[in-house]
């Protein structure tokens, strides 16, 4: 991974985390226990502290950085989903935010609460916990049923799990010229995880 310290201050990675080679973390980043970090993620603690909890997720092309002062926290459990960016936010724990998200500062995403792909949720605003933002600017939309909530939460120990196969097996490979007769399946099959509207059919 590139990881840089810059005045002295280091980033900390805790060795039950996974953190992708192509990722980089930059002065005062923490990345707890059990947490993902997908590839070409830049987490930049050179103003503010950088916070992804334990158990919390971090998907690809994602940004986390802050204003001089301020810091960007995901608690544990957080969702993030890929090419999201943060600055100066705070995403509490179980909340998710939707793919291609911009959550600015002082926003604060509440526990289990959901941000809608492609929302631009604007400083300073509140999303309760439990409840659906979305839009450009993002607005509070409504409570999260108990299908969405299951369904997030699943997501969250999907990538957990990921984690954990990434720290066990994921290694550097030259590609192959053609595919093997005998080539191995993935563990992950549709039984692991589904969008929420399949998992809502699934639910009848």
């Amino acid at each position: 991974m590139g990881v840089y310290e810059i005045e002295g201050v280091v980033p900390v990675v805790h060795p039950t985390a996974f953190v992708h080679p192509e990722a980089v973390l930059i002065g005062d980043v923490h990345v707890g226990a059990g947490a993902y970090v997908g590839p070409l993620a830049s987490l930049r603690g050179d103003f503010g502290r950088i916070e992804l909890g334990a158990g919390a997720n971090l998907q690809d092309c994602c940004v986390m950085h802050s204003f001089p002062g301020a810091g960007c926290t995901v608690e544990p459990e957080g969702h993030v989903g890929h090419g999201a960016v943060l600055h100066g936010c705070t995403v509490r724990s179980g909340a998710m935010v939707g793919m291609n998200a911009v959550v600015m500062d002082g926003a604060d995403v509440g526990e289990r609460a959901l941000v809608g792909a492609n929302a631009f949720v604007p400083a300073g605003l509140v999303v309760p916990a439990d409840h659906l933002a979305a839009g450009n600017p993002a607005k509070v939309v409504r409570e999260l049923d108990a299908d969405a909530l299951a369904w997030k939460a699943n997501g969250i120990r999907v990538y957990q799990e990921l984690a954990r196969r990434c720290l066990a097996t994921l290694r550097p490979a030259e590609p192959l010229v053609e595919a093997e007769p005998d080539r191995p399946s993935l563990s992950t099959t549709s039984a692991t995880s589904v969008p929420l509207h399949e998992f809502r059919r699934r639910d009848r």
